[in-house]
C-alpha cells in the first residue's frame, strides 16, 4: 500500500545514498566525482561528517573556471555557501516551499543531523503533478 501523495515525506521521494565530497577536496575531484555518479551537485561534508553546504557544476564554472581559480588548489569547502536542507518528516510541499524560498534545484535531506539522500527536479518530476511541478520550475527559475 502506497503513501497518499498529502502524508508524503522528503524522505518518501529522496535519492537515497548521496555521495559528500569532502570539504578538503579540491574542485578537479568534486568535477570527477560529479561526471562519475552522472550528479550535478555534491553535499559537501566535514571531517565531522556533518554537512558543510552544496557544490553544483555550476558553481565549478561560475566561481572556479570563470575566475581563473586553480582546480586542484580550491578545495570544495570554500564554495559552500548558505547551507539550505529539509528534514526527512518534511512534507513534500514544505520541501517545495524551501527549495522554491531558496531557489533551489537539488536539497540535501538530512535525518539525526546525518545526510541521507538528496531531492532534485528529476525526484519531483517523478512525484508531482505536472501543473504542481510546473509552479514549481517557474518559481524556482524565476525567483517569482
Amino acid at each position: 500500500m502506497s503513501t497518499p501523495r498529502a502524508a508524503r515525506t522528503a524522505h518518501d521521494v529522496m535519492h537515497p545514498g548521496a555521495q559528500c565530497i569532502g570539504e578538503n577536496d579540491s574542485l578537479r575531484t568534486a568535477a570527477r566525482m560529479m561526471r562519475d555518479l552522472n550528479v550535478g551537485a555534491l553535499p559537501i561534508c566535514g571531517g565531522d561528517d556533518r554537512l558543510k553546504g552544496i557544490i553544483t557544476d555550476r558553481d565549478l564554472v561560475v566561481h572556479c573556471c570563470a575566475q581563473d581559480k586553480d582546480l586542484d588548489r580550491t578545495t570544495a569547502g570554500e564554495l559552500a555557501e548558505g547551507l539550505v536542507w529539509v528534514d526527512g518528516a518534511t512534507s513534500i510541499d514544505d520541501t517545495l516551499t524551501t527549495m522554491e524560498q531558496h531557489q533551489v534545484k537539488r536539497i540535501p535531506v538530512l535525518e539525526n543531523r546525518r545526510l541521507v539522500g538528496m531531492i532534485s527536479e528529476a525526484d519531483l518530476a517523478k512525484e508531482l503533478p505536472d501543473d504542481k511541478l510546473a509552479e514549481f520550475v517557474h518559481r524556482v527559475y524565476s525567483g517569482a
